[in-house]
């Protein structure tokens, strides 16, 4: 009787680990940007997305230089994802590109407290004329506490 219940402890244990060996480890469906390719190398954009995006940032608020290389317009204006109507979906939609993945990782994502997660329609300029005074200010803050 021993013997039959450790070969059905051995047989289990086998079984289990078969299974788990060969099931598949689910991911995030990640849609593909627009462009032909990203600014930086795929892996490296997943790994530093953020560094990144903070680094702009702060050249573009603290020191008032705007570039597009990693600029986070650009980013949704490439990885804009669309409906069934043809409509850009929202950062609450689970297709949205950031979306995707953050919701897999179980990470808050709260850049669209204050940005757009859809593309927005080029404007005048007018409705950034404040901030764009105030990051000159901050620069030439800046510039002269060197």
């Amino acid at each position: 009787m021993k013997y039959l219940q450790k070969m059905l402890v051995l047989l289990s244990v086998v079984l289990l680990a078969s299974t788990t060996a060969f099931a598949e480890v689910p991911s995030p469906k990640i849609p593909k940007g627009n462009a032909e390719q990203c600014v930086e190398p795929t892996q490296e954009m997943r790994v530093n997305h953020m560094e990144y995006i903070l680094h702009q940032r702060d050249e573009t608020v603290y020191k008032g230089v705007r570039t597009k290389q990693h600029s986070f317009k650009e980013c949704i204006n490439c990885h804009t994802v669309k409906d069934d109507a043809g409509k850009a979906v929202n950062f609450k939609d689970e297709r949205h590109f950031c979306n995707s993945c953050h919701t897999y990782a179980a990470v808050k994502i709260d850049c669209f407290e204050c940005h757009a997660s859809t593309p927005t329609a080029k404007k005048d300029g007018k409705a950034h004329a404040g901030i764009n005074s105030l990051i000159k200010m901050t620069a030439a803050e800046s510039n002269n506490n060197e």
